[in-house]
């Protein structure tokens, strides 16, 4: 299928790029840290789990089935082009091939070109 394809070619979600950390539900927590993965406390109460996703392993989740609801409702705006039939497959995992060598030529001190790029493909909600 090509969504899956697309959000197996790209990671940004889940590597710490468009996200410092996904909030957990209460019952979330327990099961993650069961499989290892660093649940952090926060000073409210909450929980979260941080970004870099431990479970991450290159850009697959190695714990799919076991993710937290944040995870399985988070779609960028490439996701729901490419599901409205906006973009096709090709051109949206241009877009994510785009995104990745900027980042890599930007290294750690991303500038405003490359959040501009990311803020219009990626973050928020997919605009018409």
């Amino acid at each position: 299928m090509s969504l899956s394809t697309l959000c197996q070619h790209c990671g940004l979600c889940c590597d710490g790029t468009l996200f410092t950390h996904v909030p957990l539900q209460g019952t979330e927590a327990a099961p993650l840290r069961a499989l290892g993965l660093p649940v952090k406390e926060r000073e409210d109460g909450t929980s979260v789990l941080p970004q870099r996703c431990a479970a991450l392993d290159g850009r697959h989740c190695t714990a799919y089935a076991a993710r937290p609801e944040g995870c399985r409702r988070y779609h960028c705006q490439l996701f729901s082009a490419l599901s409205e039939g906006e973009v096709s497959l090709p051109e949206a995992l241009a877009v994510v091939d785009g995104a990745h060598a900027l980042l890599a030529a930007q290294g750690a001190g991303r500038g405003p070109e490359v959040e501009a790029y990311l803020d219009r493909h990626f973050r928020g909600r997919h605009r018409r």
